[in-house]
């Protein structure tokens, strides 16, 4: 029997299953070929499958800063801190290609942090496991702004980006906030004791700029 579907999703990452700096730097070469070759792969074959729709898995969280809230039409941080300029031209990079891929209509799901079942932020998610043994502190006073989906949330817009108009959409949850108020909330919520604080400095020196950007 020879499948010819209408669309494709790409979800396709090598993320590891423990959220922390040395695993991520760890898997990144690695994440970095998935998501690089697997796109091209994928685009290859989509004119011989007749696709004509694909969803590629982006990112909401890595904009280059700026006053207020960043919509779809923002830079990527490519001059950002080592990982997360990386992160943002890989991205871009990603969109570019699927952009310039002829007849086919491209949607770029732009999604936040995921939260939820079987993700890092979950009860018995990795977070949560170093979130109990005080292990991610508040970085300074904290202003840095997170933008979050429930993993549920991000299913259906997934599902639902099957038939909207071609383009970037930010997949996030309408409440974006700051981590002095996210990380005190979820530590409550997974029965942890209340976070640590310590300076940017001290953060840079023990997590990595990334850390802090």
């Amino acid at each position: 029997m020879r499948v010819r579907p209408d669309a494709v999703i790409n979800e396709l990452t090598a993320l590891p299953r423990n959220y922390t700096p040395a695993e991520m730097a760890a898997s990144a070469e690695r994440d970095r070929k998935v998501r690089i070759e697997g796109n091209a792969n994928l685009l290859a074959a989509l004119g011989a499958a007749g696709v004509r729709r694909y969803l590629l898995q982006s990112s909401a969280f890595w904009y280059a800063p700026g006053p207020g809230l960043a919509d779809e039409g923002e830079p990527f941080a490519v001059s950002g801190s080592p990982a997360v300029s990386a992160g943002s031209r890989r991205y871009a990079e990603l969109e570019n290609a699927a952009s310039m891929t002829p007849g086919i209509a491209v949607v770029a799901l732009r999604y936040g942090f995921f939260y939820g079942p079987s993700t890092w932020f979950s009860d018995d998610g990795d977070m949560s496991e170093q979130i109990r043994h005080r292990e991610v502190p508040v970085i300074g006073d904290g202003q840095g702004v997170w933008s979050w989906v429930h993993i549920e949330d991000a299913a259906t817009a997934t599902a639902a980006a099957l038939e909207c108009a071609p383009g970037a959409y930010n997949i996030i949850d309408d409440d974006p906030v700051p981590q002095r108020v996210w990380l005190p909330a979820f530590a409550q919520a997974v029965g942890a004791p209340p976070p640590p604080g310590v300076s940017e400095a001290e953060a840079t020196a023990a997590f990595g700029p990334d850390a802090v950007y």
